[in-house]
């Protein structure tokens, strides 16, 4: 299951440096992942200060 990123999100790209696979991207309300990309390792959830990204 991949990792979806919550309306919690700051923008703050914290997530985009930790994904090891570059599934993140900003959206048009909040920083979003590319389900087909994401390996669900749990990096950008790791370093997010708002604790935005989950599992599906």
């Amino acid at each position: 299951m991949a990792y979806v990123i919550n309306d919690d999100c700051i923008s703050c790209g914290a997530c985009v440096s930790g994904c090891p696979v570059d599934a993140i991207s900003e959206g048009a309300s909040h920083m979003e992942i590319a389900e087909d990309q994401c390996i669900e390792c749990g990096a950008c959830a790791s370093v997010c200060p708002v604790g935005a990204p989950n599992p599906q």
